[in-house]
Formats: C-alpha cells, structure tokens, sequence
C-alpha cells in the first residue's frame, strides 16, 4: 500500500516537472552528465535557469515579430484601402466633371433655344396679323371682337324683338 502511494506520488512528480520544464529537463540531465560538477543539483538548478530565460526570450522575440508582421500587414491593407479610395474618388471627380460638361452644354443649348423662340414669338404674331392661317379670320384670339353697329347707341336693333 505505501509504495502504491509513493509511485502515485513520484508520477505526480515527473507530470508536474514535465509540464513545467517539458524537454529542458531532459536536456539539463544530459549536461549534467556530461560535465560532471561537484555540486550536481546546483549545476542543474543554474543550468535550467539560464535556458528557461534564453526560451522566454526567444518567445518574447517571436511574438514581437507576429505582432510587427500584423502590423506591417495591417498597414499595408490600410494603404491599400486609401488607394483604392484616392482612386474612386479621382473617378467620382471625372463623372462629376464630364456630367457638369454636359448639363452646362445642355444649359446653353436650352438658354439658346428658349431665346430662340422667344425672339420667333413676335415674329409668328405679326406673321398671324398679316397673313393668317387659312380657314381662320384675322382677328387676334385674345382679343374679343366687336361687331360695328350703325344704331345709334342707346337704340335697340330691329331685328331683336321682346
């Protein structure tokens, strides 16, 4: 029974280092065997010390660098974006320009053509007044027409009996 306790107790151990140090552990042993130090725990103790910071550097590194890369990538759609947007905007412009053209051309051509036949009005009236149309007196439609009577005035007409 103990020793069932004392093994359960050692993997908890080697689990515990694992996750901890993960391979390193391993790799400090075989230095220690190596070089043999008088004080082999201490050597083991220094050794995962210095190579625990050497990784969190390197991690520290890696992640600066992912971070840059975001940047940089970031930056780069941002310069992207704003040319697509200049470039938009340059054909907004030349719309807008080739449109204000057209209405402006327009423009003058509708300013000329209501000239045009506003100086014709005058001309139709006289050619009505002289000419007429066919089949049309020559009285002006404004106006409204009288006939002549050569009753004196005050006079009722023969022809109209009460």
């Amino acid at each position: 029974m103990a020793e069932a306790g004392l093994e359960r107790a050692h993997r908890m151990e080697v689990e515990y280092l694992k996750k901890c140090f993960g391979t390193l552990l391993a790799q400090g042993l075989a230095e220690v065997a190596k070089v043999r130090p008088s004080d082999p725990i201490e050597y083991l103790a220094h050794w995962l010390h210095h190579n625990k910071k050497i990784i969190e550097v390197q991690e520290e590194g890696r992640q600066e660098k992912i971070q840059l890369k975001e940047e940089y990538d970031n930056s780069l759609k941002e310069t992207r974006m704003t040319e697509m947007l200049k470039q938009e905007e340059y054909q907004i412009q030349q719309e807008f320009e080739k449109c204000h053209q057209l209405l402006m051309s327009g423009a003058v051509s509708t300013k000329e053509t209501m000239f045009m036949q506003e100086s014709i009005k005058p001309l139709e009236n006289e050619a009505l007044k002289k000419d007429g149309l066919p089949g049309t007196s020559s009285v002006t439609p404004e106006m409204p027409q009288q006939i002549p009577s050569s009753d004196p005035p005050g006079q009722i007409p023969p022809e109209i009996n009460y």
